[in-house]
């Protein structure tokens, strides 16, 4: 009568060993489904949601810091054509993006509309000089103060969850007016503010930015850790900027066969076509993954990967932007010319660099420990339950169903005996 209870006691504890692993097998899809659901309700443009208050204000501090190439040797490039020998003089900090969007207003197609201002004030403590430091270069009027990047009009995710965020409209407008091409002119993606959730980091993301006048993908580079926030490092895919010899897709980009060297420029953008006509051109500080002989014609460059390339942060699950660091150079074209005196000399066209600027943020440790209170430490224990459940029941009917077959074992040995 023992050995039988004692061997009912074993099975019954397999039993209840397995019905514990089956709950926590049940859990890890009840428990994923709970999670999509939540983090897709929280990811829709509207007011109440997380996605809704990150997006009406940045929730982190902007800076944009400058740093200006002062030219050395301005009297041998005017009177004999010199190279020109230059110095980044910087940076001059502005805090920006600090206010809140405007004239928000949601449409019945399930997309909002807004307007971003663009104000900037000056932040000496982190500055090399005052903001009234002269230096010596070209002449290329840049303003920031009381002006307005849109109006934008993205999709707030209510139906379409991968397509929160998306951009509709810029300026009245589903597509460029710039280049005159059905691809250099699409607008893709989102405003790199955030991206649709669960990220899947084999898929480059896409994102539209009003600065350089275009659309342009980044790719996954590593995963990081951000204030003990598991974010994806995203970095320009090095076919953006690359010549139309290396990548078809950029030749609706190349617009002056002669500036360009017939397209085969590497690493710089002209956007004078959405800058007035002024010859403007756009690319990575220093010339990053530029042609070579963009820094050879301007001595003084130093390009580096760490310092002058663009990323972006973002959280895999709810698809934020957490800290990202956009890193671009204006420059201006000079060259030969009968009509200019001081151009006179110069013996052939220069791409020079103006100024480079770092627009960087990152979510600061109140927000931090909010987004991981509030999302990431419920996604955690609930994964912690799943596994024990499923660990232990495990364990359970394993160590059951080993002892019932040595009980069973010992019980036949004694009958023989």
């Amino acid at each position: 009568m023992g050995c039988c209870n004692r061997r009912c006691g074993l099975i019954a504890g397999a039993v209840f060993g397995a019905v514990v692993a089956i709950l926590g097998g049940i859990l890890i899809p009840l428990g994923n489904s709970v999670i999509e659901g939540t983090v897709k309700k929280e990811a829709v443009i509207e007011p109440g949601t997380t996605a809704y208050d990150n997006w009406v204000s940045t929730g982190g501090i902007v800076y944009r810091q400058f740093w200006i190439f002062d030219v050395q040797n301005a009297q041998e490039v005017i009177q004999n054509g010199a190279s020109p020998m230059v110095v980044e003089k910087g940076p001059y900090t502005y805090r920006t993006r600090y206010l809140a969007k405007e004239n928000i207003t949601f449409h019945p197609n399930q997309t909002a509309s807004f307007l971003l201002p663009l104000g900037a004030i000056f932040e000496p403590s982190m500055s090399v000089g005052s903001d009234e430091d002269k230096v010596t270069t070209l002449n290329l009027a840049v303003a920031y103060n009381g002006t307005y990047d849109g109006y934008y009009n993205v999709y707030t995710g209510k139906e379409d969850i991968s397509k929160v965020g998306k951009i509709d409209m810029w300026q009245g407008h589903k597509s460029l007016p710039f280049w005159n091409d059905t691809y250099c002119d699409m607008i893709n993606g989102t405003d790199a503010s955030s991206f649709a959730p669960f990220v899947d980091k084999k898929k480059p993301l896409y994102f539209f930015t009003s600065d350089i006048c275009r659309s342009v993908s980044a790719s996954f580079e590593e995963s990081m850790d951000l204030k003990g926030i598991e974010v994806y490092r995203y970095t320009l895919q090095l076919n953006t900027l690359a010549s139309p010899t290396e990548n078809p897709d950029n030749r609706c980009f190349c617009k002056n066969f002669k500036t360009t060297r017939n397209c085969t420029l590497a690493g710089v953008l002209d956007v004078s076509a959405c800058k007035g006509g002024q010859p403007v051109f756009i690319s990575l500080p220093h010339f990053l993954h530029g042609s070579p002989y963009l820094r050879e014609d301007v001595q003084g460059l130093n390009p580096s990967k760490e310092h002058h390339d663009t990323f972006l942060d973002v959280e895999p699950t709810t698809g934020f932007t957490l800290r990202f660091a956009k890193r671009i150079q204006a420059n201006m074209l000079y060259g030969p010319s009968k009509v200019i005196t001081v151009l006179k000399k110069v013996k052939d066209y220069t791409i020079f660099p103006i100024v480079w600027l770092n627009e960087t943020a990152a979510l600061d440790d109140e927000t931090a420990d909010m987004f991981k209170k509030e999302l990431l430490s419920r996604i955690e224990m609930l994964d912690i339950i799943q596994k024990t459940l499923l660990g232990t029941g495990v364990c359970i009917f394993i160590l059951c169903l080993i002892s019932y077959c040595v009980v069973r074992r010992s019980d036949n040995r004694s009958k023989l005996g």
